[in-house]
């Protein structure tokens, strides 16, 4: 029995991947700026390794994207686009793998990650090893999308860390074939099996000790170590707050109003104020972290000047961004920002002599 994604925790989904999903729109002539402001989106936060867009608000995007691309076939073009690299940490971790088996165990172990709520579970039948893919909650109209995204992408993968396509593997897919799918048959690496009992990759067992091509032991512990911290962040913070958090760091315009918060995740505004208050936090708080977070970004990381550092945030005035950075940090926007150039030449002075 699946779960709604209302009902379900809402880990997000990682905003690199609809920064890619919009580069795709726009190769095929769709306005993919405007498409992301629709929704709520700020373009310019998503092509970032760190932050989460809400599942709702992915699912919109995506689903709209569909329709206005007029490709039912999205989830394939998407998983042709999806290099190793683009997935953080685990991608690291995959490429920097001995084997393919030491590869797909670590895809098994952190696909959440990436693609939450969808599970890989290992089966071994005859000479066969079968990556069953599952989905745990009912995402609408994304779970295509995501299912095609993954399976193929999973194919696509084993051929960049072999350097050529895994012979004797395959697909296997639940359900008819699409009627778009012909048009991609050709550019897929393995067969695919539509009409199966399962969702699934499958390879044949002797192909599990190809050497991965990338192969870096001192690289792969480190971005395993670094996946299981994660993981454990990821799971940690499940909570209400900071899936208010994920929709407030992404939105445009910023700073988002309540109420267009409350609509985004499916509750009315008294409900997320009560649950904010359960968790102990508060809309006003979340708010100003996330602007706090962003101040730092744009003084040290930009020549944007303060009049548009406060405009960057939803202040009236260079004044009034002023008043709140001191009361945030003690400090003025100038002299913090004058702190970081110092402190970055100090190093970059270090580094040289060493």
């Amino acid at each position: 029995m699946h779960a709604s994604v209302s009902t379900a925790q809402d880990l997000g989904m990682p905003a690199i991947y609809l920064h890619i999903l919009a580069e795709l729109l726009h190769s095929l002539g769709v306005d993919d700026q405007g498409l992301l402001l629709r929704v709520g989106l700020d373009p310019s936060r998503l092509n970032s390794a760190e932050l989460r867009v809400s599942q709702a608000q992915a699912s919109e995007f995506v689903t709209r994207a569909i329709i206005e691309s007029g490709e039912p076939g999205l989830g394939i073009l998407m998983a042709r686009e999806m290099k190793l690299p683009l997935h953080g940490n685990l991608g690291t971790a995959v490429m920097s793998s001995r084997k393919l088996a030491d590869s797909l165990a670590l895809l098994t172990r952190f696909l959440t990650l990436r693609a939450p709520h969808l599970r890989i579970e290992k089966r071994l039948a005859n000479d066969e090893a079968h990556f069953r893919v599952s989905c745990d909650v009912d995402l609408g109209p994304l779970q295509g999308f995501i299912m095609d995204a993954v399976l193929f992408g999973c194919a696509f993968m084993g051929s960049q860390l072999t350097g050529t396509p895994i012979a004797g593997a395959r697909i296997l897919r639940r359900g008819p074939e699409p009627h778009y799918f012909p048009r991609f048959r050709k550019s897929i690496p393995v067969p695919v099996q539509f009409d199966a009992m399962e969702d699934a990759l499958v390879i044949p067992r002797a192909s599990l000790d190809l050497s991965v091509r990338f192969s870096d032991d001192q690289l792969a512990a480190a971005s395993r170590a670094q996946c299981e911290e994660a993981l454990q962040r990821l799971t940690e913070n499940a909570g209400f707050a900071c899936r208010v958090r994920r929709v407030i760091e992404t939105s445009h315009p910023f700073p988002p109003k309540l109420a267009r918060v409350a609509a985004t995740l499916f509750v009315s505004e008294r409900t997320l104020k009560r649950r904010l208050q359960e968790e102990d936090a508060s809309f006003q708080n979340l708010v100003d972290d996330v602007r706090l977070e962003r101040a730092g970004e744009l003084l040290t990381r930009t020549r944007m000047n303060l009049s548009q550092v406060a405009d960057a945030l939803g202040y009236a005035d260079a004044a009034n961004f002023t008043r709140a950075f001191k009361r945030w940090t003690g400090s003025s926007p100038s002299q913090y920002r004058s702190d970081a150039q110092k402190a970055a030449a100090d190093l970059a002075r270090s580094r040289a002599t060493a």
